[in-house]
């Protein structure tokens, strides 16, 4: 199995680059509301396809080294950037600004990728892999819409959102309040446009070189940035969150825990485990949010956790 390293990675960039722009069809898919953006590959001897949920502020071009490492292990790739981030499109004339209607129109748009795009260019096998806010809308897709998916495979998912220093009850009903003021639109307290942290004191990822090419495509392309959350997407957030406990996943799930995590919290998705009857977690140690982006050592066993998980599903 082929692992991309970090001590490669700079003298990769070229060949991820050659992969993202010759061999990724990239198109955009037609809802109501706007256009999302997608892409997708599938090498010659593929074996299996992942479809990619990704996380909060996040995007296909984010993800070019795991499509690009992928791919090169014969797994076909989707990937559709949700609405409101990366290419696809945002609902407010602040597009900094995250907001959703409602946390239920993740998953709709994820059925509609699905029937329309991966079901037109795939057939076979096929497996969920999805991070954080992802996590909770392929979560919500699973259980709610008809699928034919294998498995799916969760990296430190939003089962819960770590609120820090502001107790979580008074979090929610600020949150309810403000939507039912009107102020849905405005930026939830302490929250504002995009603004890159140094890497010393970003609670993300310890991979500092992984880091760093991420804030590199953002400030390349302004287009993606994404700022902090509404009043209207933490209200609906929190809803989603209420409701989880009592959908039932279909499908086998794992797990991937983050043992440093800052960003969601890790207790709520040990009691989701416990209420699915085939659901494994793991945690993986020293590890911060963003498994898929961490040090080699934390990101090749997250990984190999992954493939192992894929080939054990028929």
């Amino acid at each position: 199995m082929f692992y991309s390293s970090e001590q490669s990675l700079l003298e990769q960039q070229q060949d991820i680059a050659d992969f993202f722009t010759q061999q990724v069809t990239k198109q955009h898919l037609a809802t109501a509301n706007g256009d999302l953006y997608y892409g997708f590959a599938i090498p010659e001897h593929a074996h299996t396809a992942v479809v990619i949920s990704s996380g909060r502020i996040e995007g296909l071009d984010k993800y070019q080294e795991l499509l690009w490492e992928l791919y090169k292990n014969n797994y076909a790739v989707f990937i559709v950037d949700h609405q409101g981030q990366g290419r696809s499109y945002r609902a407010l004339a602040n597009p900094h600004k995250g907001f959703v209607k409602q946390f239920s129109d993740y998953a709709q748009d994820l059925d509609l990728f699905d029937s329309q795009i991966v079901k037109q260019f795939w057939q076979g096998k096929k497996i969920m892999l999805a991070h954080s806010m992802g996590g909770a809308i392929a979560f919500d897709y699973l259980a709610r819409f008809e699928n034919n998916y294998s498995g799916v495979f969760l990296s430190a998912p939003m089962f819960d959102i770590y609120t820090k220093g502001t107790p979580k009850p008074l979090a929610k009903l600020a949150a309810k309040i403000a939507c039912l003021l009107g102020l849905n639109t405005l930026y939830a307290f302490g929250q504002g446009d995009y603004k890159p942290e140094e890497f010393a004191i970003n609670s993300l990822t310890s991979s500092e070189i992984r880091y760093q090419l991420f804030r590199k495509t953002y400030h390349k392309e302004p287009s993606l940035q994404l700022g902090g959350v509404t009043y209207g997407w933490l209200n609906a957030a929190f809803t989603f969150i209420t409701s989880i406990e009592q959908l039932t996943l279909p499908v086998p799930m794992f797990i991937a825990s983050a043992q440093l995590d800052t960003v969601v919290d890790n207790q709520a998705q040990h009691i989701i485990t416990h209420k699915q009857k085939t659901a494994i977690l793991e945690t993986f140690s020293n590890a911060k949010h963003e498994l898929l982006f961490e040090q080699d050592k934390i990101r090749k066993a997250v990984l190999t956790r992954f493939y192992e998980f894929c080939d054990s599903l028929t």
